[in-house]
């Protein structure tokens, strides 16, 4: 293992082309973060880092509320990223610095759940580390400096990329490199679900473990089917774009959907809505509405359109058929307005509904939809990069310029960085 020498950086330095592979046309503005990192590493304990790792940010193209019920998504690995200066350690012991955050020094065969971890890092090394061990896999001791790019409440998954970072180094110097996308993507679902105390369902973690763009099929949640796809559409580029709005006191919102997703399954001898075949929903449907609310029926509705809807979006990433592609995602979002129902809380917020309506008025805007779980916080767009720029000074203008993340598809999953010629 070659040490990086923060004294002859240049000269270690990551290829432009691994760099592109990473961030697309924000290589260059990146390139300065490994330097920056390897130093704070040397600064914070006295010695060299050993390799650099990278945990990329996530969207979710379409499938809104559908992993839950064991449904299907379409989501994809974008370039914002997670990025960790690392070296080993014989002792066990793992410690962490973010900046402008004190060392976290924690013992890796210390995984003990604590209440007063809850919501913390700690917390998600902790679980990632035990996950690990319950599965009979090796972990270890290791420094990391970290810096994250993955902007917190804008719905690309920071929490999630900060495990995937933790279980790719506990992956590639404990376990030869060798453990699946899948299990460490659930290794990182369980830290969230348990340790972190935030429910989550299996996407965002497997979206981040394999990067790129994949379909994601979870009618079995222990092994799920993945089939990946090249991304054709250069002539398009991502906004994620946080429209505001306060999230707290939202979590009967969100809990409400995949609730009364399973009070139809049940009404029908399910547990998910995946264990009920489409054509036996439709069937009965009639029937249920004596005993279920409407809304309810309405989500199930949504539930399997929306598998559909992700079946056919695939195909078109497959295809390279752009129109097609971009049919779905908005036929997603109109879905998720007036079937899902969770563009606005009954609380009143109403900015996602406001956020989209601003970016109907936007030349160049090709497709809009809800991003993440909705209510409050952000919308995705799909715009022709000949008006991105526009766009991008529009976004700024009306939402402020930390609240608008300018994307690009990153092929590669959470991963150590190779160094080499180009």
């Amino acid at each position: 293992m070659a040490t990086i020498s923060t004294d002859n950086f240049e000269k270690n330095a990551p290829s432009v082309r691994v760099l592109r592979a990473l961030y697309g046309d924000a290589a260059e503005r990146n390139i300065h973060r490994f330097g920056k990192l390897a130093a704070r590493h040397k600064e914070a304990f006295g010695t060299e880092c050993a390799d650099f790792f990278s945990s990329p940010g996530r969207i979710e193209i379409v499938g809104n509320h559908t992993d839950h019920n064991a449904g299907k998504v379409l989501a994809a690995a974008v370039t914002v990223d997670t990025l960790a200066a690392v070296s080993p350690r014989e002792d066990g012991v793992i410690e962490v610095k973010s900046e402008n955050y004190p060392v976290m020094r924690i013992a890796a065969g210390d995984t003990a759940f604590r209440e007063e971890e809850l919501g913390t890092s700690v917390a998600l090394i902790k679980g990632v580390a035990e996950y690990f061990t319950r599965a009979g896999k090796a972990t270890g001791g290791f420094n990391a400096c970290m810096d994250s790019l993955v902007p917190k409440g804008s719905g690309v998954s920071s929490s999630s990329s900060f495990e995937l970072a933790v279980a790719e180094i506990f992956n590639v110097y404990y376990n030869d490199g060798k453990l699946s996308p899948i299990f460490m993507a659930k290794a990182s679902q369980y830290a969230e679900n348990v340790y972190f105390g935030k429910p989550s369902g299996l996407m965002d973690q497997s979206a981040i473990a394999l990067g790129g763009v994949n379909m994601i099929d979870f009618r079995s949640f222990d092994e799920p089917e993945v089939v990946g796809a090249q991304w054709h559409f250069d002539d398009l580029e991502i906004f994620v774009v946080a429209t505001g709005g306060d999230h707290s006191d939202l979590t009967d919102d969100y809990a409400a959907i995949p609730a009364e997703m399973k009070s139809v399954a049940a009404a029908l001898g399910g547990t998910v809505l995946r264990d009920i075949p489409e054509s036996k929903f439709y069937e009965e449907e009639e029937g249920l509405r004596a005993m279920l609310p409407p809304r309810a029926l309405l989500r199930a509705e949504h539930f399997y359109e929306e598998n559909r809807r992700v079946e056919r979006a695939l195909r078109a990433v497959e295809d390279g058929d752009e129109g097609a592609f971009l049919r779905e995602v908005n036929a997603s979002g109109l879905s998720s307005q007036e079937k899902l129902q969770n563009l606005y809380s009954e609380r009143g917020d109403r900015s996602i509904e406001q956020g989209l309506e601003f970016a109907s008025t936007l030349e160049g805007v090709l497709a809009r939809r809800v991003h993440g779980g909705g209510f409050a916080g952000t919308i995705l767009l799909f715009v022709a990069k000949d008006s991105s720029d526009s766009v991008n000074d529009s976004l700024i203008a009306k939402f402020g310029k930390n609240n608008v993340f300018r994307l690009m598809i990153r092929d590669a999953g959470a991963c150590r960085i190779v160094f080499g010629e180009e």
